[in-house]
């Protein structure tokens, strides 16, 4: 569409943004990219074209209070699923007063539960304090004058994935082994700067920077939530073909050239086999050919002619006596399926990774073999009305 090259370059720019090295006990063994790093956030309103790609990780959340500073750079950040609003009692639960001046007390003690879990968080160098749940207003004034970013009703799964990238402890109790609640300094996690930015008509937390992972935010546009949905899906397929190409640094031509190019060279094969293996080796040949079958008829071309003029492509490209320059040139062949003609797949854009390729013939293979196997096969009829 018109805006493939933006998400093609946000999609590129997304899995280069999350790149590590894995590394064993003895030496690194290569690149790894965890799409699981790229947070997409998804806002309603303006086109497509104003998607973009956020440093770091987003929330789509805001500070709890206005007063709050808007950046904090070398942030610890506290990740919390407990409650910061006043503590109350369980349900079912009554207290029966004699005195009415216990009742104020009582209502003390509730807000000073608050204060000693705040205290305890803020004690422990924390600056920037990320909880699932509520904060009381009577609460965020211990936030504000100690500078701190607090934030609260982040979703659980933004919660945990900022937890994992940045070393913290998600915490769902401040209780210790004494039977006292407090809270440790190990437990919290580092980013190099925390951050409120204001992206066309919302506001934004991104995280930036941080300790164990590295991690990016896209933000899709769209008019409405089936748009952004469908813009979600293909990106994320995206990104998972532009994973499977940096990882095994391979790429082969696509539109159906692989499968003709195998098929012909099986086909050459088989008859160099003086035995029944022949007839398994010519049927495989002519089983590879479902996929150009299938990529031409889905397009409404016809399949016989496209898929009889890349067969002799391909035948043409392995024959010994011709040259080499031609050779190379029809190897690369594949299906033009918008103009029903076979063209150079690598010269029109049109490549695959050959990780998946590889994959695809082998599971389609080992599928096949496990079908196989099977000697018998039990069905059981369906139980009509009325039997025992």
């Amino acid at each position: 569409g018109a805006d493939s090259e933006l998400f093609a370059e946000l999609a590129v720019s997304a899995v280069l943004a999350v790149k590590k090295t894995k590394v064993d006990e003895f030496a690194s063994t290569g690149d790894m990219y965890p799409i699981k790093a790229i947070h997409v956030l998804k806002a309603l309103g303006g086109s497509a074209a104003e998607s973009e790609l956020l440093p770091g990780y987003a929330i789509q959340a805001t500070r709890a209070s206005q007063q709050m500073p808007q950046r904090v750079t070398g942030a610890k950040i506290a990740c919390l699923d407990v409650d910061l609003r006043r503590t109350k009692m369980k349900m079912g639960v009554n207290v029966l007063l004699t005195d009415p001046a216990e009742l104020e007390k009582i209502q003390q003690k509730e807000l000073d539960i608050t204060k000693d879990r705040i205290k305890a968080v803020l004690a422990s160098g924390a600056n920037v304090v990320l909880t699932s749940k509520g904060i009381d207003d009577s609460a965020l004034k211990y936030f504000v004058e100690a500078g701190v970013i607090a934030v609260r009703r982040v979703s659980d799964r933004d919660l945990y994935r900022v937890a994992k990238a940045s070393g913290a402890q998600l915490l769902t109790s401040l209780a210790d082994l004494a039977g006292e609640e407090s809270f440790d300094a190990s437990m919290l996690g580092y980013a190099d700067e925390v951050f409120e930015q204001r992206i066309q008509m919302d506001n934004i937390l991104i995280v930036k920077g941080c300790k164990t992972t590295s991690a990016c935010s896209v933000l899709l546009r769209g008019p409405n939530e089936m748009m952004c949905d469908e813009m979600q899906r293909s990106f994320h397929d995206a990104v998972c073909v532009v994973k499977r190409t940096l990882e095994s640094n391979y790429i082969v031509p696509g539109g159906g050239c692989v499968e003709a190019s195998l098929s012909v060279y099986l086909e050459k094969f088989a008859e160099l086999i003086g035995s029944r293996e022949q007839l398994a080796i010519a049927e495989f040949s002519e089983a590879l050919l479902v996929i150009p079958k299938t990529l031409s008829s889905n397009a409404a071309k016809d399949a016989i002619d496209l898929v009889a003029q890349l067969r002799a492509v391909h035948y043409a490209a392995q024959k010994p006596d011709e040259k080499p320059e031609k050779a190379a040139a029809y190897a690369r062949c594949g299906l033009d399926l918008t103009n029903g003609k076979i063209r150079d797949s690598i010269a029109a854009g049109v490549l695959e990774p050959s990780m998946s390729k590889i994959r695809s013939i082998q599971f389609a293979t080992e599928a096949c073999l496990t079908i196989l196997r099977i000697d018998d096969m039990i069905t059981l009829d369906k139980r009509e009305p009325g039997m025992d």
